[in-house]
């Protein structure tokens, strides 16, 4: 075991706490625990978006997917950034100026019904515990890999950090966490990979995509997890049981293995594959559209001061976020030179984590990079689980317990224990899904209910109530069955695994279209009100009255 990543865990959960205590001296009100009373500067608010942004699916998965499937996935990263200049272009400003607390405050305030607002509180608690399910899975991942313990301690340690932490400090104290954690992500993504690009150069550049597929670079010995038939270059195949083991020379072509799916030789290049346009499509609107949605992101602009400090920050983040993707799709790529055998048991998600001793071999400086990735892959786990968890702690404290926001700190705490027990009893269950896949399905259900509500509801007068509800029953109800069926329901193949797990191109033009049909419908309920709100919602704070 790497001597290294013990103790740097510790450091990075003291640190964590210490700096979480720091912030629990300025957290006194409900509003400081809620949106820390709406006095966050654009550059702590875009380091701590940033670092809340960047999950186990940014850190870890990315680089997983890019390592198994190769260029069709880099949708994934480019949609990611790419959905803060639709954040940036049609919400944060008017949503900041809003004055609302949650989303469903935000419908209440834009639409006045309470049954919008009852419905919006079941689709940010499904959002962001299915958002949470892949932070915990994540920090199960790690754990297994970097101390062979069991997965679910891992899961379990990490969801009773973030929850203490919340509990005790709120918003306010998670800011200066969130900023603290992202910067240290950066490092344990970049340090490395200086190293690792300078070993690729010293071993004279091998090739990620010989025409056979990938080849190990060292001696290999393979575990295998689960029963499987192997497809050597020749044709040949071989029957390997469950615990079996195989050692595979320096030089020898990457086996196929009937239980992973993967993309091999130069097909790993170039788009197409298994992938058809339609999915293709379908997660660009997913992750482009569906950062709008993000409940624990929009809850982030309501912490600025003002609109166009919302505008200010959301450029930083997308500098910010930019900058980062540029990194795991290095460590995916250098992952087929140095770690082939991941391709073979299917923990493609883990290559970040054994990528710098594979490559530096197990020395002191292989050893200290991994130790640092390690501690990075923590930070990303626990400052998104922060921001989702500060994000339904929120809705059940304001929605379900029904407690006023001038009411008691200690039924904050409470909803914040409430909103971590199902994230972290379900991501037992999905503990062999690819960690990227899950956060995607949560993309697709934000997309498909509350990115036609915000757009609408900021830029269309005549959104009324009624077309609000029907819009986000049948585009978000419809990606919220196509999550449960994937996630919960037998394997599908065919077009309609292309339907159900990546619905987002047909769930979001259904809920525009069903919303403006509802509302033209019934342009009677459009509320008494509308120019006052629609004012608020657009004017700059310096030319009110």
């Amino acid at each position: 075991m790497n001597p290294y990543v013990v103790p740097g865990l510790v450091l990075v959960v003291l640190i964590t706490v210490g700096i979480g205590a720091y912030g629990l001296r300025f957290a006194r009100t409900t509003s400081d625990f809620l949106v820390a009373s709406r006095s966050v500067s654009p550059t702590w608010n875009a380091a701590a978006i940033s670092g809340e942004y960047l999950s186990a699916a940014s850190f870890l998965g990315i680089a997983g997917l890019v390592l198994r499937y190769g260029i069709d996935v880099l949708w994934y990263p480019v949609g990611f950034a790419a959905g803060y200049l639709a954040l940036l272009l049609f919400v944060a400003a008017p949503l900041r100026r809003s004055g609302a607390f949650t989303l469903p405050d935000f419908c209440e305030v834009r639409l006045r019904s309470p049954l919008l607002r009852r419905l919006a509180t079941v689709f940010v608690v499904f959002i962001c515990c299915l958002y949470l399910v892949p932070q915990l899975q994540g920090a199960g991942l790690t754990f297994t890999t970097v101390t062979g313990g069991r997965y679910e301690w891992g899961a379990l340690l990490v969801g009773l950090i973030v929850t203490a932490n919340v509990a005790l400090g709120g918003m306010r104290a998670i800011t200066f966490v969130q900023a603290f954690q992202y910067w240290l992500k950066l490092t344990a993504l970049a340090v490395p990979v200086l190293f690792l690009v300078m070993q690729w150069q010293s071993d004279g550049r091998p090739a990620a995509t010989p025409p056979a597929g990938p080849a190990f670079a060292a001696t290999t010995t393979v575990t295998f997890s689960e029963a499987a038939t192997l497809t050597l270059p020749d044709g040949t195949q071989t029957r390997v049981a469950e615990g079996e083991q195989q050692t595979f020379p320096a030089g020898a072509t990457v086996p196929d293995v009937s239980s992973v799916d993967d993309r091999r030789g130069a097909d790993w290049l170039l788009p197409g594959g298994d992938t058809t346009l339609f999915a293709t499509y379908s997660l660009i609107l997913a992750t482009f559209l569906g950062t709008m949605g993000l409940p624990h992101v929009l809850v982030r602009f309501y912490t600025n001061p003002d609109g166009a400090s919302a505008r200010r920050t959301t450029l930083v983040v997308l500098a910010l976020v930019g900058l980062f993707y540029l990194l795991p799709t290095l460590y995916g790529v250098l992952g087929r030179i140095y770690t082939p055998q991941l391709l073979m048991t299917g923990r493609t998600d883990a290559v970040v984590l054994l990528l710098p001793e594979a490559a530096l071999g197990g020395g002191h400086l292989g050893r200290f990079l991994g130790a640092l990735v390690t501690a990075g892959a923590l930070a990303a786990f626990m400052s998104t689980a922060s921001g989702l968890l500060t994000s339904v702690a929120g809705v059940v404290f304001t929605d379900i317990m029904h407690a006023d926001r001038g009411g008691s700190v200690r039924d904050f705490r409470l909803a914040t224990v409430l909103a971590a027990i199902v994230p972290m009893a379900l991501s037992v269950y999905v503990a062999n899904m690819d960690v990227s896949r899950v956060v995607g399905l949560a993309f697709a259900v934000a997309a498909s209910s509350f990115c036609p509500l915000l757009v609408l509801g900021i830029w269309w007068r005549g959104l009324t109530d009624v077309g609000a509800v029907a819009g986000i029953l049948a585009g978000g109800g419809a990606a919220m069955a196509s999550v449960l069926i994937t996630v919960l329901g037998p394997p599908l193949s065919g077009w309609p695994a292309q339907v159900i797990e990546q619905p987002a191109a047909w769930t979001v033009p259904l809920a525009f279209l069903v919303m403006v049909a509802g509302s033209l419908l019934t342009k009677r309920r459009v509320p008494r009100d509308i120019g006052a709100t629609m004012l608020r919602l657009h004017a700059p704070e310096s030319l009110r009255l």
